[in-house]
């Protein structure tokens, strides 16, 4: 009876040790091998696999400890991928802690509205920590990844400034602005105004992305829209220099000419009628709203006054009048 209490009264007193090395060793800052130090965890990996990203970083975590406390405080299925970036000083603890909640290192990117997508591919481009996968691919390739085989680029990536994981890359970022601007998009057709000379979204999409690069100022918007659908009821031509440049591509210098307006391309509106076959560049949600919200106004015509904003014209003459006033004055 003596030996059995001893061995027991011996085994609650070794769990017990056992347990405070363990826990001694859990609340012990690692020793890392520099002061800040990342490592990546690919999509759909487990904790054991987790254990030996970190061993290849240099990290001095016990694998078998760190499983046991995971599966101890019921966290083992539960590790996020992505790149961190953990500094001196962090416990097995906050490691475990970090892994679960997903604290990945983070970038911003700002994709700007207004420019199109070859300018949004030279940005990614230049971004430091942006895996560059959509840049090897051409476009048509690209829109097929992302489920938009046979759509153009152009128009289909909304705007906005993103939070991306660090090392991601360039496709999954671009996945998330396309759904972006399908989101905004779809309710925003829904709710649009009746009786407008639209077939579809889409076309939509072309008007939202002529407003966002003849606008200005804010409150044009809806009035640039007004004049352009106005336009397209009557059969005239848009005439808008944006759609010329675009069409233009590369060969643009900068210096628009008359013989430039004279060319023909499927996307010059002077030569065209219509609406051109696909956006000019990525719309804002306002530029996106004043299409599917025009102002309701007689005017046919706008010219830029020098200060951003416009002054609108329901007839030619009025027109002419206010180009000599704010384009030809001083020549």
């Amino acid at each position: 009876m003596k030996f059995l209490l001893r061995s027991l009264v011996f085994c609650i007193l070794l769990g017990l040790l056992a347990g405070g090395a363990f826990y001694t060793w859990f609340t012990r800052p690692l020793e890392l091998p520099a002061a800040t130090v990342e490592f990546r965890v690919p999509q759909g990996s487990g904790l054991r696999a987790v254990t030996r990203v970190l061993e290849q970083a240099g990290v001095p975590v016990h694998p078998d400890l760190l499983v046991l406390a995971a599966r101890l405080l019921g966290k083992e299925g539960a590790i996020r991928a992505g790149t961190y970036g953990i500094e001196r000083g962090i416990t097995p603890e906050q490691l475990l802690d970090t892994l679960v909640q997903g604290k990945v290192l983070q970038m911003e990117l700002r994709l700007v509205e207004g420019w199109t997508f070859r300018q949004w591919r030279a940005q990614m481009a230049r971004q430091p920590g942006l895996e560059l996968l959509a840049g090897q691919l051409s476009e048509a390739e690209l829109m097929a990844r992302l489920g938009l085989a046979g759509q153009a680029a152009e128009g289909m990536f909304f705007p906005d400034t993103y939070l991306v994981d660090k090392y991601s890359s360039d496709l999954e970022l671009l996945a998330r602005a396309a759904k972006a601007m399908q989101k905004h998009l779809e309710r925003e057709w829904a709710a649009r105004d009746p009786g407008l000379p639209y077939r579809n979204a889409y076309e939509a999409l072309i008007m939202a992305s002529i407003v966002e690069k003849e606008t200005g100022v804010e409150a044009d918007r809806p009035l640039v829209a007004g004049v352009f659908v106005n336009r397209l009821r009557q059969g005239m031509r848009l005439q808008t220099d944006p759609t010329v440049i675009y069409g233009l591509g590369e060969r643009f210098d900068g210096n628009l000419r008359k013989v430039d307006l004279q060319t023909d391309t499927p996307h010059n509106t002077y030569t065209r009628v219509g609406l051109p076959p696909t956006p000019i560049a990525m719309p804002s949600l306002a530029s996106l709203r004043a299409a599917l919200h025009p102002a309701r106004t007689n005017a046919l015509y706008f010219v830029a006054r020098g200060d951003g904003s416009s002054h609108f014209s329901a007839s030619l003459d009025e027109h002419n009048q206010a180009v000599n006033r704010y384009q030809r004055r001083g020549r």
